[in-house]
């Protein structure tokens, strides 16, 4: 049997299967068979391809869908619209019919609303200010995708402005309350001004000729490829959801933003108001009318470097201000600012003859006050005079003479007139350079007690400890808005103010921070004190900005009229601590204006979670 075996085994290695298989060709040589054999093939190679590229709309059918596009997920991907797109599945979507691809996952930094603004201070906290909230740069995944700002929307969202705190914000000892941001991709124009869009709702994206399963992959993805469209210019119509998002998304940018970071940069575009046409300029600020030839001031814009300011839209804020008291309470350079905000929004009043002064100047047990009133809004915006927020007083010693005191532990006399008031702005700061107070002998008063000595700094602590519990016993923070605005930068080269300091040569502001000044101690015990409130104070921290701002004081042109003595040394007699108008001063106003902004988002907010 073995022999048997071996020898068919040989016999069909060694030529009868060759032998069988060399006899095949012979089949084919006809020509119907060679024709036959190409037809088949053809039909074959047909029909794969038929398989291969005509997919079916449903994923779990077994065709060869999308075999030449792999899905993967890119930065900015959207899906196609066009008749010219892909409209395949991908490959595996029925071999691995269990696996769902990754979706584009977006990430966006926002602040957390309970979280204060750069420039806000939240009673009771052991640090404050400048508590790091940033949001940090990590690397981004492969298939992840950065949602930019939502002020992208703003070119569809906010007529007439196309561009706006909090990023990386670094505590620093001598610029406190600063935070930075990343700048925004796009850069917007500067001269214009927010205006909150219509409430129409918004459309969708256009789908048409997408099968079924791309159109829910386009949805998925339509929040980001509407980010990614607006940063190429594309415009979405006015009245859209997307746009109540844009300008919710400004506002955040603005709140997380430190808007007192940041350069001075001309804008053709300023003033706020046409030079020499407020006649409620005091004469002192009026330095056009006194003759300043030189006019490039009025055109400087703040610009904050984490975003833009928008343009104080005056008749917007008119609205807001509607049935309202603004105050301001301080020194002479809050009526530089509030004598500013005057201007701005009665340029704006629809019939500026309903504009008009109460009474002139009012006094209520030896402190002044004034009063504009815009009738057709049920509005005032009112100043009280009070440099240094606590009472000046008069003492009588035993021998009968009077003698001034500086009361630490009262705060003004007309403070029972704006306690009820809607938006309260206090500020001091100059009155205590002066020589009197920063000697601090024989001059300061607790109770009956009158210090012989003390030191400017303890004696300010403690005046504004008084003026702390005092806001915190009598304003609600229900009602009112409590700011704080800050030291404002002076610039006396060569003396002081009664010394013969002089800034008449400056026209231009300084360029370079590394020439600014530090801090003022001052200010970092305010801040300290602002830490013990229970009520919630915003702080227009100013210092930095005006400092830049060499060129924006009266100099010499604080007079038209000048006394003997002055006109025959004019050099002398120089006001460096105030402020031209228009000038400085109405860019404090912008940022007021935004801080009220900020606030209508919150109680938007708030009401929105109460309904």
């Amino acid at each position: 049997m073995v022999d048997a075996a071996t020898k068919q085994l040989s016999s069909m290695n060694g030529g009868t299967l060759v032998t069988d298989l060399k006899g095949l060709p012979s089949l084919f040589k006809t020509r119907k068979s060679v024709a036959f054999v190409y037809g088949f093939m053809f039909a074959f190679v047909a029909f794969t391809a038929f398989l291969a590229f005509n997919s079916s709309p449903n994923s779990y059918a077994p065709w060869f869908t999308n075999i030449f596009s792999i899905t993967t997920t890119t930065t900015n991907t959207t899906a196609p619209t066009g008749p010219g797109g892909s409209h395949f599945n991908s490959t595996f979507s029925y071999v691995y019919h269990n696996t769902t691809p990754l979706q584009n996952a977006t990430t966006t930094s926002s602040r957390s609303k309970n979280t204060p603004s750069s420039n806000s201070f939240v009673p009771n906290k052991e640090t404050f200010g400048t508590a790091n909230n940033s949001t940090h740069n990590r690397g981004l995944q492969p298939n992840v995708t950065t949602q930019p700002s939502i002020v992208n929307n703003e070119l569809a969202t906010a007529n007439n402005y196309t561009k706006s705190r909090d990023s990386s914000s670094k505590a620093q000892p001598l610029k406190s309350n600063q935070t930075t941001m990343e700048a925004p991709k796009t850069q917007l124009t500067v001269n214009q001004s927010v205006n909150f869009p219509p409430k129409s709702g918004a459309s969708g994206p256009v789908l048409k000729g997408i099968p079924s399963q791309a159109k829910k992959e386009v949805k998925a993805k339509y929040t980001a490829s509407l980010s990614k469209k607006q940063a190429n210019g594309t415009k979405q119509s006015e009245g859209t959801n997307s746009g109540k998002q844009g300008i919710e998304g400004l506002i955040q940018n603005l709140v997380n933003c430190d808007l007192f970071d940041g350069e001075w940069v001309i804008d053709d575009s300023y003033p706020l108001y046409k030079p020499g046409s407020c006649s409620l300029i005091d004469e002192q600020f009026n330095c056009i009318l006194n003759g300043r030839p030189d006019k490039q001031y009025q055109k400087y814009k703040w610009k904050p470097k984490g975003c833009i300011l928008p343009r104080l839209n005056a008749a917007q804020m008119l609205e807001m201000l509607r049935g309202k008291r603004l105050v301001f309470v301080g020194d002479s350079l809050n009526r530089n600012m509030w004598e500013s905000l005057v201007c701005i929004l009665r340029g704006a009043a629809k019939d500026q003859r309903n504009v008009f002064e109460a009474n002139g100047r009012l006094h209520f047990r030896g402190e002044a006050s004034y009063s504009f009133i815009f009738k057709d809004y049920n509005f005032t915006v009112e100043f009280f005079v009070c440099p240094f927020l606590v009472q000046e007083w008069e003492l009588t010693d035993k021998n009968g003479t009077k003698k001034e005191t500086l009361r630490l532990d009262l705060v003004g006399r007309s403070s029972d007139q704006y306690k009820g008031a809607d938006i309260i702005v206090f500020n001091t700061g100059h009155w205590w350079t002066h020589e009197k107070t920063s000697r601090g002998k024989d001059y300061y008063q607790e109770g009956s007690h009158v210090y012989d000595e003390l030191n400017v700094l303890e004696a300010f602590r403690k005046a504004m400890t008084t003026w702390a519990r005092w806001v915190d016993a009598n304003i609600n923070p229900l009602k009112s808005l409590v700011f704080f605005r800050g030291y404002s930068a002076s610039h006396f080269s060569g003396g002081q103010w009664n010394s013969g300091g002089a800034c008449d040569s400056e026209v231009e502001p300084i360029k370079n921070a590394t020439f600014l000044r530090e801090y003022p101690p001052k200010m970092m015990v305010l801040e300290r004190v602002f830490r013990g409130m229970k009520t919630h104070v915003t702080y227009l921290n100013v210092t930095q900005m005006t400092d830049y701002r060499k060129d924006g004081h009266p100099s010499i042109y604080r007079k038209q009229y000048v006394s003997e003595a002055e006109r025959r040394s004019p050099l002398l007699y120089q006001d460096c601590s105030h402020w031209c108008l228009p000038g400085v001063p109405d860019a404090w106003n912008e940022i007021l204006y935004v801080e009220l902004l900020i606030n209508e988002k919150r109680k938007h907010q708030a009401q929105k979670r109460h309904r």
